[in-house]
């Protein structure tokens, strides 16, 4: 480009390039085309002389005359101008010039002394090109220049008329002047088809740099450039992942933060169909209503916003943006407990105040023996205790907060939360945010399904510890999973609450825990949409968790 100057536009430039390429390309065209017509013309005028000069040598009276006037037959000194001027074998080489257009045609005897020529004056001399090749027998064809001038000319030996023995020869010429003016027709005609082609190439280049204009969206050489080294450094530098297709949806760009959160491939110009994507990602992706939408891929919780691009009014495709919010989940998970536990030891702390008032006022009152009963009904109920009954059935710290904040949160939606019979860890947990992830989700779903209910308002959870594998069950006494999503409960996007299947909202907590186990190696599942035998009316999930609890040996 630098060759027209930076500062031509990219459409002038390829018209320009295109331009010299094809007057270059027909130029040596030509050139060559010239070449060649001219070897070819020479050769065929050439073939004509000899042609010419065949038909002569072969004649019955050219042979017999020659052979009349050979060195066998006649002395030199019997020759005479007067008699060759006026002899058979002028009249024929003359007519034979006339009616052929050839430049000459010379007949001589063995020894290269003219007896036929155009020019009278010349009879009886010796031609004045080397006769030897024809005289011994051969014939030639040549350019060379003699007496009239350069010519293409062919000689041919003439043989006496009973034998084989060369008596003399015959030479015709035809002048180059005429393969000249052949050869400046055929160029004329060439030249012609040259510049129509060269037209038609300036016409293509014209629509080649306007199709380039447009594919190109009218950026020039330097603002491509620097587009590339923008996107470069601002697909892969950035801590999101981008997804782009084009207006056919097929994939142009896929980051290393799309390819790493996604788990996709990504190879430009395939489908966006078949790279890889879940269901709800690509439902979002060809929405593309740039509202930022959840979804669980993988053990990850992504967010993801979809919308299209165009430029100067036209389309061109979509672009995918995805961004991580596994960590951000887990804390905002954790400070909801922490700040759910700070709420229940808040509240414990004043009935424990108040506890020790009641005390110290029964002391002071002097009713000891009051204040001993009193005390043994408050030994063993510890503030977790308190908080959830049974909880010294569990031995992690951790599990035992995050119950006893959910235990808060249940009693504030005005659902009771209570643990099966069979619950035993006796471990703590090697994984806690991946326990917590399950397990939260399975009760925030219980706690609102039973607060919806009308009976009891019951959720239960149970936690069995074999080995190192956790086993969760969560019922509630809600109104159960309906029969039409049993089979799909746990897809993206599908939920029992409002707002289902709308991009951005429900339906993400099950498919996301559903995945954590599955990537632990165990599996969530629904044990029961509702009703039957179960201890609560409502739905019931059953997680198995293998290897969050550390190895104790128990059982």
């Amino acid at each position: 480009m630098s060759v027209f100057g930076g500062r031509v536009r990219l459409r002038t430039q390829i018209v320009l390039l295109h331009m010299v390429l094809v007057a270059l390309t027909l130029g040596i065209a030509f050139g060559v085309f010239a070449y060649v017509s001219e070897q070819r013309l020479s050769g065929e005028y050439g073939q004509r002389a000899l042609a010419i000069a065949r038909t002569v040598a072969a004649d019955p009276v050219v042979r017999d005359e020659v052979n009349g006037y050979s060195s066998a037959t006649m002395a030199r000194g019997a020759k005479s101008d007067a008699e060759l001027a006026g002899g058979r074998l002028q009249r024929i080489a003359e007519d034979t010039r006339t009616r052929t257009g050839a430049l000459y045609v010379v007949i001589t005897d063995d020894t290269g002394i003219r007896l036929a020529h155009p020019t009278l004056d010349r009879l009886g001399e010796m031609v004045s090109t080397d006769p030897s090749a024809a005289l011994g027998g051969a014939e030639v064809v040549i350019q060379e220049r003699g007496t009239l001038g350069e010519s293409v000319r062919a000689k041919v030996p003439v043989l006496q008329p009973e034998g084989v023995k060369v008596v003399g020869e015959v030479s015709v010429g035809i002048s180059t002047a005429a393969v000249h003016d052949q050869l400046l027709r055929d160029l004329r005609r060439a030249g012609l088809l040259a510049g129509v082609a060269l037209f038609a190439g300036v016409i293509g280049s014209l629509l080649l740099a306007r199709r380039w204009h447009e594919l190109t969206l009218g950026l020039q050489p330097p603002e491509l450039a620097e587009l590339v080294r923008e996107q470069a450094a601002v697909l892969h530098g950035i801590g999101e992942g981008v997804v782009a297709v084009d207006n056919h949806w097929r994939t142009t760009v896929v980051n290393d933060e799309a390819r790493r959160l996604l788990g996709v491939d990504g190879a430009p110009g395939v489908d966006v169909d078949e790279i890889g994507l879940t269901p709800r990602v690509l439902e979002v992706f060809r929405a593309a209503q740039a509202h930022p939408v959840p979804a669980a891929v993988g053990d990850r919780l992504l967010v993801v916003t979809a919308r299209t691009v165009s430029r100067e009014g036209r389309e061109l495709g979509a672009v995918l943006s995805v961004r991580d919010r596994t960590d951000v989940e887990s804390l905002t998970r954790q400070l909801d407990a922490v700040q759910s536990m700070s709420t229940v030891l808040r509240a414990q702390r004043h009935e424990f105040a108040n506890r020790l008032h009641l005390l110290s006022g029964l002391l002071h009152g002097g009713r000891p023996e009051e204040a001993t009963q009193y005390l043994e009904e408050l030994l063993g109920s510890g503030p977790l205790g308190a908080a959830l009954p049974g909880m010294d059935a569990l031995r992690d710290p951790y599990l035992q907060a995050f119950l006893a904040a959910k235990a808060a949160h249940a009693r504030e939606s005005g659902v009771r939360l209570r643990l099966g019979a069979n619950t035993w860890v006796d471990a703590n947990l090697a994984v806690p945010v991946d326990v917590t992830t399950v397990l939260g989700n399975l009760l925030d779903n219980a706690i609102e399904a039973a607060r919806a209910g009308d009976d009891a308002r019951t959720v239960e959870v149970e936690l069995v510890q074999e080995g190192s594998t956790l086993h969760l069950t969560v019922a509630d006494s809600g109104a159960g999973v309906p029969a039409e999503l049993v089979d799909v409960i746990f897809t993206e996007g599908v939920s029992t609450r409002p707002d289902n299947g709308v991009p951005g909202g429900r339906g993400v907590g099950l498919a996301l825990s559903r995945q954590v186990a599955r990537a632990l190696g165990g599996d969530l599942v629904l044990a029961s949409p509702g009703g039957g035998e179960n201890a609560l009316p409502g739905a019931e999930f059953i997680a198995r968790l293998p290897g969050v609890l550390e190895e104790t040996g128990a059982a």
